[in-house]
């Protein structure tokens, strides 16, 4: 299995004043994402802007592969759907995200979609260890 995650998506989802820390927002999904990762279970995150310092470097050091979209508004859904041709190949792959267009490319792709309401219950789940 490998998650792809909308990452501002899953964060904007969740009014939790993550707008006052973006960083800190993405680092503390980074971590809940890490919890996820096992043999045969990977996690890559897609992050509109720039990374911050180490940021790439501290999600590999979790396990997850975190990647940054520059370039405004919906960069990272475009990057996102750039990326699928090279995860389709061998495991199960499945976006995560509520954005209605974004799903919409996911599917025309040929890859499977979960809303961030429904994979926010998996992380709180995998986060409890059950």
């Amino acid at each position: 299995m490998h998650w792809v995650v909308d990452g501002m998506n899953l964060i904007g989802s969740r009014p939790d004043g993550w707008w006052r820390d973006r960083a800190g927002a993405r680092r503390r999904l980074v971590d809940e994402l890490a919890t996820l990762v096992r043999p045969g279970t990977e996690v890559t995150v897609v992050f509109d802007g720039r990374p911050g310092p180490d940021e790439i470097d501290l999600a590999a050091v979790a396990g997850v592969v975190a990647c940054f979209a520059p370039g405004g508004p919906d960069a990272a859904d475009h990057a996102i759907v750039a990326l699928l041709p090279s995860l389709t190949g061998g495991a199960e792959v499945t976006v995560v995200t509520s954005d209605a267009a974004l799903a919409d490319s996911v599917h025309r792709a040929g890859v499977a979609v979960l809303g961030v309401k429904a994979f926010g219950a998996k992380l709180s789940k995998a986060e409890g260890g059950s």
